[in-house]
């Protein structure tokens, strides 16, 4: 796991700052440091190293072969890279390594660009080919390791994090994408290709993009995307998929624990990081340690009495953080290292858990992932109720309850829901998960800005429906549009950003690729989803491995108590945030202020005030950053 960062121009390049660049990711990679400048200056490539692999000078980046004409740079690990090894030394191949990075290069040699296809691993990486003058770039599946970059003149700039990218420029301003704000007040987190900075760009999950430096021109290739069972079983045998998921697991954590250094498991005490740990016992030849975040008189909120139940269960060496309110110096330090504004509140425990988590390992496994693949979350069980209630309503009155639903009070239980009753399921998703609503928006974003957005200002919304799956089992359009959006743009930006603050390596043993494609094209939805229940493959495999006194059944995960605490120091700091000459350039401060007022009546505005006050901080973090001070406003580049 390390920070990457580069250039690369159809020209000979003079000024190349390549040192303010290495200076925004060195918090990904504390170990080792690397730069290397091709000869004719057209190309430059930098390292930060976070040392898991071969921990000896051998592992250093950037990296070339006993040729050298392909010279890498690589955020990730690969997991299977001992296969790939031994498979490359059948055909041929030398090794002067152990580094996974390595196989990277000699895959590339062996295979060209599919090449990608053959790992098993979370990868961001650029390798530049000096026989035909192309720079290659890849993204892991699924989106776990990030890649920005800016293709503006002869000249392409590309890093691990946006504010690398904007640190390339030698004038040091950027102008702020309107469109990005505008769907992140949507959805609480910038969805897609969009970066908060106009004109810098993110790869999506599952592609490849190749720059030719002769002709200065940018390619791309989608190399995967997750897929379901255009008709998916219905009387398989349930056991014979709980041995296969059991499996699969297995060999996934047996992967991922695969290192040099120290690891550790986050256990929340949830179905996901219990299974985890249970098959991580089996491989570990040493205790197993665990780590957990506690709210101390937290009531429903703290869950640690079930991850102690678990690690007691399996003799890990278990550590717990409590976690108090925490002040606004945390949350300014988060809105920095998470490089865009996001407004996830389980953001907050993630990095407080990932601090306490690096005083002991290096690297850390976690049960992301479940959720999205196998029914966990408790909008699957709401749509599928609501598909059902669109169908015995008719339109018309659906569509007047929703217009009357939208003159309520913003914060109002069971106005969201109301609203999304006037589409179809699509439409209840969207609805349901959006933040501000686009009439909302129009009041809350200044008028400078609803102006410069136009007809664009419901895009996200029309956007997101256009990525609605063309498959006709309701529980699998939905899993796959969280596939697709909620967890690579939120839950592992979360993850990535969290950890990475840290210099922690995460890693996902549910969201190798093999259970992604067993849980959409082998396990049918009644065994993810059905009535009120939830998980059942997941649930019968953790009563074959977890503890039986275990509540299996429980609202689950890392939940923070955000509405309290938005009721108290951070509802003020909110108010005070966004009268400020920054964010009042972008929000109107009287909105802000009745959503509090809401929010102390007992409405539930907290998200919504929090979504403020992270975008206010980040703001402010960027402004007083002389390497990434954004202009006000300004149009897409």
């Amino acid at each position: 796991m390390c920070g990457i960062v580069g250039l690369a121009s159809s020209e000979s390049m003079r000024n190349i700052g390549i040192e303010a660049m290495m200076r925004k990711v060195a918090h990904r990679g504390p170990d080792d440091e690397g730069t290397w400048i091709s000869s004719d200056r057209r190309v430059v490539f930098g390292h930060r190293r976070l040392a898991i692999i071969d921990l000896t000078p051998g592992g250093h980046q950037p990296m070339t072969d006993a040729s050298q004409k392909l010279w890498l740079i690589f955020n990730g690990e690969i997991y299977n890279f001992q296969e790939l090894r031994r498979e490359l030394e059948s055909a041929g191949f030398t090794f002067r390594t152990r580094s996974d990075s390595e196989v990277i290069l000699q895959a590339y040699r062996r295979w060209g660009e599919r090449c990608v296809d053959r790992f098993n691993g979370m990868f961001a990486f650029a390798l530049y080919d000096a026989e035909t003058e192309k720079v290659f770039f890849a993204r892991d599946r699924i989106g776990k390791k990030p890649l920005f970059y800016c293709h503006q003149g002869t000249r392409l700039a590309f890093g691990s994090e946006a504010k690398a990218v904007i640190a390339s420029r030698i004038d040091r301003q950027w102008p702020l994408d309107p469109h990005a704000v505008n769907a992140y007040l949507t959805f609480g987190y910038i969805p897609g290709e969009r970066s908060i900075f106009a004109g810098v760009r993110r790869l999506l999950p599952g592609h490849s993009m190749t720059y030719d430096l002769r002709a200065n021109r940018l390619s791309f290739s989608a190399y995967w995307a997750p897929s379901a069972s255009l008709d998916p079983p219905k009387d398989v045998d349930s056991d014979v998929l709980v041995s296969e998921l059991e499996a699969l697991l297995d060999d996934s954590v047996r992967l991922r624990m695969i290192a040099d250094v120290p690891q550790g498991i986050l256990l929340s005490g949830g179905v996901d990081s219990s299974l985890i740990t249970a098959i991580a016992a089996r491989h570990s030849t040493r205790r197993v340690k665990t780590f957990t975040v506690t709210f101390p008189g937290g009531g429903r909120y703290d869950e640690s009495a079930h991850a102690q139940k678990v690690a007691e269960h399996f003799g890990t060496e278990h550590h717990e953080l409590p976690l108090p309110t925490a002040g606004l110096d945390v949350l300014r330090k988060l809105a920095h290292h998470l490089d865009e504004p996001f407004a996830d509140p389980s953001v907050l425990p993630t990095f407080l858990i990932s601090q306490l988590t690096r005083r002991h390992v290096t690297v850390a496994l976690g049960g992301d992932g479940g959720d999205e693949l196998f029914g966990g979350y408790a909008w699957y069980r709401q749509g599928l109720t609501a598909s059902k209630t669109l169908m015995r309503i008719p339109a018309p009155l659906r569509r007047i309850a929703a217009r009357l639903a939208g003159s309520l009070p913003v914060g109002i239980r069971g106005r969201n829901f109301i609203r999304s009753q006037s589409g179809d399921l699509c439409h209840y998703q969207v609805t349901t998960a959006t933040m501000f609503e686009p009439e909302l928006r129009r009041k809350l974003l200044s008028q400078a800005i609803v102006a410069d957005l136009g007809n664009d200002l419901e895009l996200p919304e029309r956007e997101r429906c256009a990525r609605w799956p063309a498959v006709s089992d309701p529980m699998l359009q939905m899993s796959l549009l969280d596939l697709q959006t909620y967890l690579p743009d939120d839950i592992l930006v979360k993850v990535d950003r969290a950890s990475m603050a840290v210099a922690l390596e995460m890693r996902a043993p549910l969201l190798d690729y093999r259970i992604i494609e067993f849980a959409l094209r082998r396990v049918p939805s009644h065994l993810k989803v059905a009535g009120s229940g939830s998980r059942f493959l997941q649930r019968k495999l953790a009563r074959r491995l977890l503890p039986p006194s275990l509540d299996l059944d429980r609202k689950q995960g890392f939940v923070m108590p955000i509405h309290e605490w938005l009721r108290g120091e951070w509802g003020a700091a909110t108010v005070e945030v966004m009268r400020s000459p920054l964010a009042s350039a972008w929000i109107e401060p009287a909105v802000a202020d009745d959503l509090l007022k809401g929010q102390r009546k007992g409405r539930t505005n907290g998200i919504r005030l929090f979504t403020l006050l992270m975008f206010a901080l980040w703001l402010e973090g960027a402004h007083s950053n002389e390497a990434s001070a954004p202009m006000a406003c300004a149009a897409t580049a």
